[in-house]
């Protein structure tokens, strides 16, 4: 068991302090605060710059230079925000969270009914985990994670996330997985970040090739569970809108591409709704085996 008194994890216990104390501002300070952070780590930062800007040339080709540049700016300012609506979701009452409005429960419920889980699909957008409190104030969920590489903060995000949701499953934990939705649980389910392996394909992205995760289609023929796509929002007035679309019919259809090319349409249409509340920082395009190295950058390389 980690140490977390040891002095390797001191700066993440002054990290979480700070946002403990900020996560006490009014909401529209926390914001101003976001807007001008974000701005700034948007120049310190070259490097994930660089790959955020790889990321919008790639999927936005019909955009100009300076048009990609200012949605660039605007991620790294919805990231800190990110940040800060984490500590709401984690700190705060419900009675203090943002106004917010979900639109197509009905969809989740009607899943529900049927008695065989439901997988609740959706992508990796900065306001995922205060989308994920607003949902389960409204409706009993469990929940797959990711530990990040920090202990602490690992820890911190178990507890926090399962205090809230039925249950948080690893990734890994297939059986846990299985389990759940044979149960008739709800599972929130972001498939889109893709790494080489036996459930993963080469498929378009935005119209270019990516490594991506096939498992949704095999999970619901596995489980029978049904499959809803969901998409949260944050509006330029201070609230959030939680979207829940229909249940994707006649899935799977045993075409694991197919299926999976089917949920990336709907991940795409939400992204141009709001383009950066999307996770461009992260590398998208990377572990292509035959094709270019799209984030090699002779400025930073030896």
């Amino acid at each position: 068991m980690a140490n977390f008194y040891n002095p390797v994890y001191w700066h993440t216990w002054l990290g979480l302090g700070i946002l403990r104390l900020v996560s006490l501002l009014p909401w529209s300070l926390q914001r101003m605060v976001a807007w001008a952070l974000g701005a700034t780590c948007f120049y310190l930062i070259p490097v994930r710059r660089f790959v955020v800007l790889v990321n919008l040339r790639i999927c936005f080709p019909e955009l100009t230079e300076a048009e990609r540049r200012r949605i660039a700016r605007r991620h790294y300012q919805s990231l800190v925000l990110g940040i800060l609506e984490t500590t709401h979701a984690w700190w705060q009452k419900p009675s203090k969270l943002p106004a917010y409005r979900i639109e197509g429960l009905e969809h989740l419920e009607n899943a529900k009914a049927k008695g065989k889980g439901v997988l609740l699909v959706s992508g990796h957008f900065t306001t995922l985990e205060i989308a994920g409190r607003i949902l389960c104030l409204n409706t009993r969920i469990s929940c797959l994670y990711r530990d990040p590489n920090n202990l602490l903060l690992a820890k911190f995000l178990r507890e926090y996330r399962t205090s809230w949701t039925n249950r948080a499953i690893p990734m890994a934990d297939l059986k846990g997985l299985l389990n759940a939705l044979r149960a008739g649980e709800v599972v929130w389910y972001a498939p889109d970040q893709g790494k080489a392996s036996a459930y993963s394909k080469l498929l378009p992205f935005f119209g270019e090739p990516a490594v991506t995760n096939t498992a949704t289609s095999r999970l619901a023929h596995m489980s029978g569970a049904t499959v809803v796509p969901f998409y949260p929002k944050r509006l330029a007035d201070n609230t959030y809108v939680l979207t829940i679309l229909p249940a994707l019919e006649n899935f799977p259809t045993g075409d694991e591409s197919a299926d999976t090319l089917r949920i990336v349409a709907k991940l795409e249409q939400a992204i141009r709704v709001a383009p950066e509340q999307y996770l461009w920082v992260h590398r998208r395009f990377k572990r292509r085996k035959g094709l270019p190295r799209v984030y090699f950058n002779p400025r930073t390389s030896a």
